[in-house]
């Protein structure tokens, strides 16, 4: 029988018929309740409400089966600008998002999942920021504009929605923003340095989030850095790692140990060396790469096929002047060290994790498609600022380069950007999109901006001395796609 012309038979008529009636009856109900009685519609109908930050309309709920919350504002003196940040739930009363408010942008975001230190996906809160975007235009309407903007993992999935999202966003500010897969990497090098030379004994993958192991590994690990620092061959190693890392040499979570070095005073640099790393050896504190490696099914961090002495000549020449320096002082040979380093065993990935975070959303290829502004402070230890050069370079490669600029805040720590930093990098990308032109992006522009935006913040951006090539720049081919390990 031919089945392609064969007719329906009366029940599958009659099922027919009925599935549509419900429809049609479900469709009709669903209008006469109004919109006021759908999950995700407030009652606007009166005026905007005083809160105790301002006159605004809020809508708080949660996103419908994945039951991610999420947050609204809409002042009542909206200038059509709506800006949408991961972490904005929870951040909603901050001093930032407040005067963001006065000023009539409407703002909108969610808060983090939560088992999200196990199973992070940052193409899942994706999805959920194109939902509250959804949300957002069902109750008020269409934005004149919309910028997408977050710190840290709000930075990573801001840089993703430039390059896969610019038919929902008109322009992007990531702040100290990773390339997840870059970022194990470049973590993985300065500790494969370290355990080649220091402590081949030791792990430095897959160590546990928490628990008695870990506490142990933590402990040894702090023993080893601090014993090789009595020593000149210790300090030089240790200058070692964080050069071919392109770790930075003062940067951390808290409160900075020691004052910012002069990069030319080779014992201030060593000293600042020595304590950044200190701080980011394993610990419950430092779980940074830790929830990138739990993220894939297998491991993704990998070094075969580096040859580091490549990556040292790529470091920063202040800091590869230190480590001569002090090679020299300590009588030892810094070839014989690198040999030792390329001939120790490497870590190769498993095909499944770079299958896993070659998807769209889980990394990034350079190619923004909106405006895009990236911040990052020199003194970040968790989300390295060399990271940032290996993107410029692919922007630059890709033809990207009018859509794209960076600017570097002088500063200690992870996202420690000041409210007139902020809403300096806000303006000058609101500019960019109104005028079709990048107003100056040098850091005295900015600063006088910041100044003149919240004259009570500090404004600290400067230029920034970068490495010459960044080490870790991955953009997933089609074996890596389809999960070819070979």
């Amino acid at each position: 029988m031919n089945h392609k012309n064969r007719l329906p038979d009366r029940r599958s008529t009659r099922l027919f018929l009925t599935l549509l009636i419900c429809n049609l009856l479900f469709s009709i109900a669903i209008t006469a309740q109004g919109e006021n009685e759908n999950w995700h519609i407030p009652d606007l109908s009166g005026k905007y409400k005083a809160h105790p930050n301002g006159v605004f309309v809020e809508l708080a709920d949660s996103i419908p089966i994945r039951g991610t919350l999420y947050r609204i504002r809409v002042p009542k003196n909206w200038n059509g600008f709506l800006i949408s940040d991961l972490d904005y739930y929870k951040s909603a009363d901050s001093h930032r998002n407040v005067k963001l408010l006065e000023m009539g942008y409407a703002l909108s975001g969610t808060k983090r999942r939560a088992g999200r230190m196990l199973a992070y996906d940052p193409a899942h809160e994706i999805h959920d920021l194109i939902s509250v975007l959804d949300i957002f235009e069902a109750n008020f309407g269409k934005p004149r504009r919309t910028i997408q903007l977050g710190c840290s993992g709000g930075g990573t999935v801001t840089i993703a929605m430039a390059e896969i999202h610019p038919d929902r966003i008109d322009g992007a500010i990531a702040l100290c923003g990773a390339t997840s897969p870059w970022m194990a990497n470049t973590h993985l090098d300065a500790f494969f340095v370290l355990k080649a030379l220091l402590a081949p004994e030791l792990p430095i993958l897959d160590i546990p989030l928490k628990g008695l192991e870990m506490q142990k590994i933590a402990q040894d690990w702090q023993e080893v850095v601090r014993a090789a620092q009595q020593t000149p061959e210790g300090r030089a190693r240790i200058a070692l790692a964080i050069t071919i890392g392109q770790w930075q040499a003062w940067g951390g979570k808290g409160e900075a140990p020691v004052p910012n070095p002069n990069l030319k005073n080779t014992m201030e640099l060593q000293k600042s060396m020595y304590e950044s790393l200190v701080g980011l050896l394993p610990s419950r504190g430092t779980f940074g790469t830790t929830m990138i490696e739990l993220a894939a099914p297998g491991q993704i961090k990998w070094n075969t096929g580096v040859d580091y002495r490549e990556f040292y000549k790529n470091g920063n020449e202040l800091y590869k002047k230190t480590v001569e320096k002090l090679y020299k002082e300590a009588g030892i040979s810094l070839r014989g060290d690198i040999d030792k380093i390329n001939d120790f065993p490497r870590f190769k990935a498993d095909a499944s994790a770079k299958q896993w975070w070659s998807k769209p959303g889980r990394t990034h290829i350079g190619e923004p498609k909106i405006p895009f502004l990236r911040l990052s402070t020199s003194g970040d230890g968790l989300v390295y600022p060399a990271m940032v050069k290996g993107y410029e370079d692919l922007v630059v490669k890709n033809g990207y380069s009018e859509l794209f600029r960076s600017a570097y805040v002088n500063r200690w720590g992870h996202c420690t950007f000041t409210v007139g930093e902020w809403l300096a990098a806000i303006e000058t990308l609101k500019q960019r999109i109104d005028s079709g032109v990048w107003p100056s992006t040098k850091p005295a522009n900015l600063n006088k901006l910041s100044k003149k935006l919240d004259p009570d913040s500090k404004s600290e951006y400067f230029k920034f001395k970068t490495v010459k090539k960044y080490n870790r720049t991955w953009v997933p081919g089609i074996e890596d796609f389809i999960g070819d390990n070979e």
